[in-house]
């Protein structure tokens, strides 16, 4: 029976043998590696999409506590008091905290570094796409549509919903970048001191001392500084507030990192996983 006919095997030339079987190991890697890039993309864009959509939706100021449904809760400290009253980039921002721990477990200083600047990059842009958009001239049968419908000055409205002052965006900018550079240090620093063990530590460990600085920047800039001049006890007396409310949503997603962190096993496998980890790691 000749090649042409169907040979078995041993019909098969020796050199080509031995190519197929130099080649099949690198399949498996070329997946693995192809997996982790795709990871590697999905966490940022996730990061960088909830990172900006914090900061737009954060000029709404919501309460806590008839969103819980429950009476209001009355906080005093250092002569300045009020209810739990944040803005709603709250909701959002721990899960930039998860992303971030994520991408810090996996790709290391560097994979952090570059989302954190990307999204800096991105939350600028937005914030200029923004602000033309505010000042187009808008066109007459717009606004009178929308004050038949209750809203008697929709370009204010859009104005006040999509606009920010740029003491509160300089603010945001600069607390975010500085909160990430710092969680990414500090995130290492406890993984080199504990090994592999304790994932909750090392990123519970960082988002404490990152949303410290977090916390506090963002309200001298934008408050301090800014045109409103606060008092140093109330900067310091709601920057307290928040930096609490920060914490407990962070104990709270425990639970969802170790869950995600599953999910990225199940999806890299364990010896990509390991991988990963080793190359972040140094």
């Amino acid at each position: 029976m000749t090649p042409a006919q169907g040979g078995g095997p041993e019909a098969r030339h020796p050199a080509d043998a031995s190519a197929a079987q130099a080649a099949a190991p690198a399949a498996p890697r070329h997946l693995a590696e192809s997996r982790a890039t795709r990871l590697f993309l999905a966490l940022a864009g996730f990061l960088i999409t909830d990172a900006v959509l914090a900061e737009f939706v954060g000029v709404k100021i919501f309460s806590l506590e008839q969103t819980l449904g429950i009476g209001d809760v009355h906080w005093s400290l250092l002569g300045a008091s009020g209810t739990l009253s944040f803005t709603a980039g709250v909701v959002y921002w721990p899960v930039v905290f998860v992303l971030t721990d994520m991408i810090n477990e996996y790709y290391g200083r560097r994979g952090v570094r570059l989302v954190s600047w990307l999204a800096v990059v991105f939350i600028a842009w937005a914030f200029l796409a923004a602000y033309l958009a505010i000042h187009l001239a808008p066109a007459g049968f717009w606004v009178d549509a929308n004050a038949e419908l209750g809203v008697p000055d929709i370009q204010r409205a859009y104005a006040l919903i999509f606009g920010q002052g740029m003491w509160t965006i300089a603010g945001s900018i600069t607390a975010f970048l500085v909160g990430q550079l710092i969680d990414v240090t500090v995130f290492h620093r406890i993984r080199r001191l504990t090994g592999e063990r304790w994932l909750w530590l090392r990123a519970t460990g960082s988002t404490a001392v990152s949303q410290l600085f977090d916390s506090f920047i963002v309200l001298y800039i934008a408050f301090v500084i800014g045109p409103q001049k606060w008092p140093i006890h109330q900067f310091v007396a709601v920057g307290t507030v928040n930096y609490l409310y920060k914490m407990l949503a962070a104990l709270a997603m425990i639970p969802v990192l170790y869950l995600v962190h599953a999910g990225v096993r199940g999806y890299l496998g364990n010896a990509e996983v390991e991988r990963l980890r080793r190359e972040a790691a140094e």
